[in-house]
């Protein structure tokens, strides 16, 4: 799998860049959260965000030579033949069957869960969804772990995952029967290692002139 792509200017893109370029400009987001629901046309993702088709289209042009989009085919609508494109689809594989992947493969899937994150949180916060909702949930910190204390967190995560499709059983009979209109919501969860190592307790950064320590 490629780790990098050429762009229509025939500047080449490794693939954080390919991501970084996804998810930084708004009709890309919003592209690319609609792509994530299933397929659909430029012409249609237009529509759904009120913007010209043509400068859509060359949105969704550039995410597709990128790799972070995928053409499925086209169709004939009033006369004129529609393109349509979707999320790359990612196969559900077992732990085991992730570690002995080849580390290109890893790399890309890692790029397309980071993209879609970062692509519908960037959304839900343009169309002000984590404004005032009662029941968000965002957090992140940065751990100092051991071998063991990494592995914890990791199967810790992976029963969360489990209890968490369990919720979402639960919740669909209960829509089913009730017939309330359920809300559309992301989960997502992530352990990493850190691209640098954190400050030694206590140290932060400064300025020169130094740091201006907040009141109270």
């Amino acid at each position: 799998m490629a780790h990098s792509t050429k762009t229509n200017t025939g500047q080449t893109r490794n693939i954080e860049e390919a991501v970084a370029y996804a998810v930084g400009h708004k009709i890309r987001v919003e592209a690319l959260s609609i792509l994530n629901e299933g397929t659909a046309s430029p012409n249609e993702i237009a529509k759904l965000i009120d913007e010209g088709v043509s400068k859509v289209g060359h949105h969704i042009k550039e995410l597709a030579e990128s790799g972070r989009i995928e053409f499925v085919g086209t169709a004939q609508r009033r006369g004129a033949t529609e393109h349509f494109y979707r999320a790359v689809e990612r196969p559900l594989i077992s732990d085991e069957e992730a570690r002995e992947l080849p580390p290109e493969t890893k790399r890309e899937f890692a790029a397309l869960i980071l993209q879609a994150i970062m692509a519908e949180s960037l959304s839900a916060l343009g169309h002000a969804k984590l404004d005032d909702d009662d029941e968000i949930w965002l957090s992140w910190r940065s751990l100092e772990l051991d071998a063991e204390g990494r592995r914890e967190v990791t199967a810790l995560q992976a029963e969360v995952y489990a209890q968490i499709e369990e919720i979402e059983t639960r919740s669909v009979e209960r829509l089913g029967d009730s017939g309330e209109q359920g809300k559309s919501t992301v989960v997502a969860a992530m352990a990493f290692e850190r691209s640098r190592p954190g400050r030694p307790a206590g140290d932060s950064l400064s300025s020169p002139q130094g740091v201006a320590k907040a009141a109270g």
